[in-house]
């Protein structure tokens, strides 16, 4: 039983940040994203009749804005608390510890 009350107190890592590297990935994969409909808007504003064009060259020439706000957005989020049952709330909380320590010898054998 006393493994069924260690798991009733999952951990959730729902709140957690990304790591730096995967964040620097995705906002750069942002960027490049917007950069190329950027060159999609301006090509075909191009190509474009008159009432589009315009609005094509307007859409290529705000986008690099927008490009350098996504790719500077970074995961902000804040650390949030985990709500739980009310039918747990006169359960007494478990603590996280290190854990109990087993002293021992290690034997090695030769082959």
């Amino acid at each position: 039983m006393a493994g069924r009350a260690a798991q009733a107190e999952a951990s959730l890592i729902t709140s957690a940040s990304y790591g730096t590297s995967l964040s620097t990935d995705q906002r750069a994969k942002r960027y490049l994203i917007t950069m190329l409909f950027r060159v999609v808007c301006f090509l075909s504003a191009v190509a474009a009749p008159m009432p589009w064009n315009v609005v094509l060259f307007v859409a290529a020439a705000l986008l690099p804005g927008i490009a350098v706000l996504l790719g500077n957005a970074r995961d902000n989020r804040p650390a949030t608390l985990v709500a739980h049952d009310d039918d747990d709330a006169d359960a007494p909380r478990l603590a996280l510890t290190a854990g109990e320590v087993v002293r021992g010898d290690v034997e090695r054998e030769d082959l």
